[in-house]
């Protein structure tokens, strides 16, 4: 069976890394592929839509038609930004050569210009089997990737509190309409949710409401993220041997879904009421509004990581990995830090609390 796994990018965020995973997980025994717009690896079983700098241009271009109109004239403010996809403009891959041959596609995280709605429903009249994997709610909603305390998405979106003027026809509810036009026209798509959470919300969402759900939890090579020795690696990246160390990271540290208000809340806390201890924060990720040189404790980045030894080391540097986030659906940190043995303290919210046993490992 030939399989083709869809997914906007190879890098930066979290659903390139659990879809390089499958493809990893895959490989031995399936003949599989990776389609994405944006490669940076050197991996020869990832193939990028572009071809030639024309291409480059067209899809720099998707990016950017799709979001300024909706910066200019959608948003209800900055925080927002890419917590909503309108999925408007795209490009057409059905006639990709690993499209073709594939026995079976295998649709991840397709926005930001990569595939708009029309170009969904294209690849779904090749007649071809569907998987979906969420890696958000985008797929059953209008349009944003996280509801929060929204339930519009129970029947039919509309008034998305995420733009400047929501009514009952505003764009959620047009995205709505488009996504229900093209899953009733097909109804053998099986989705994938990494997480009981998101499978439950899923399964009673309007959209996806009699579709069959599966939850597939996102895979992890343990043999790589494996406890090391702390002392050696806290000499080596000139880290106190004394100190606790309190970790912290995101794809974007600065995301407001990440909860980093939360962990500056605790660490003041912490500090007014344990001044004396010995405590250093560590973090990585993409940064670019926090000042580390305010942090209450004394603190290091990492920056944003790509080597995936060097994260396994800077987890392995830590006593615990703190995930403030609101919302989220199975997030590879935990398991990574988990799989190093580093008890993880998080909130109680989406699949975290089916990878954590309180007061036992978080």
């Amino acid at each position: 069976m030939k399989v083709c796994l869809i997914n906007t990018a190879d890098h930066g965020g979290g659903a390139p890394v659990a879809c390089k995973r499958l493809l990893q997980a895959l490989k031995p025994k399936v003949d599989v592929n990776l389609l994405v717009q944006d490669k940076k690896s050197n991996d020869e079983n990832i193939i990028s839509t572009i071809d030639n700098s024309l291409d480059l241009i067209k899809a720099e271009a998707n990016f950017y038609l799709e979001r300024l109109p909706f910066i200019a004239f959608q948003e209800k403010d900055k925080s927002v930004r890419f917590a909503f996809s309108p999925a408007n403009i795209g490009t057409d891959i059905s006639q990709n050569k690993y499209i073709q041959k594939a026995d079976l596609l295998h649709l991840h995280w397709i926005n930001q210009g990569f595939l708009s709605l029309k170009n969904i429903e294209t690849l779904f009249k090749l007649n071809k089997p569907i998987v979906w994997t969420l890696h958000d709610m985008w797929t059953f909603t209008g349009g944003c990737h996280y509801a929060g305390d929204c339930n519009h998405f129970l029947n039919d979106c509309g008034n998305c509190k995420f733009l400047r003027n929501p009514d009952d026809n505003d764009i959620s509810k047009k995205g709505w309409f488009g996504k229900e036009e093209i899953y009733q026209q097909n109804k053998n798509i099986v989705f994938i949710a990494c997480s009981e959470w998101l499978a439950d919300v899923a399964k009673n969402s309007s959209l996806l409401k009699g579709f069959r759900v599966e939850v597939i939890p996102n895979p992890i090579k343990t043999e790589i993220y494996t406890p090391l020795d702390k002392a050696s690696l806290r000499k080596k990246w000139e880290i106190d041997l004394d100190a606790k160390i309190i970790l912290f990271g995101a794809a974007n540290i600065n995301d407001k879904r990440k909860g980093l208000i939360y962990l500056l809340e605790a660490l003041t806390f912490l500090k007014k009421s344990d001044g004396n201890s010995k405590i250093q924060v560590l973090l990585f990720g993409k940064n670019k509004t926090l000042d580390i040189s305010q942090l209450p404790f004394p603190a290091k980045s990492f920056s944003i990581v790509n080597d995936e030894q060097k994260l396994v080391e800077i987890y392995n540097l830590a006593d615990v990995f703190v995930l403030p986030s609101l919302e989220d659906n199975l997030p590879n940190m935990v398991m990574e830090a988990l799989s190093c043995a580093i008890p993880v303290v998080a909130f109680d919210q989406g699949g975290i609390p089916e990878m954590l046993d309180h007061q036992q490992n978080g």
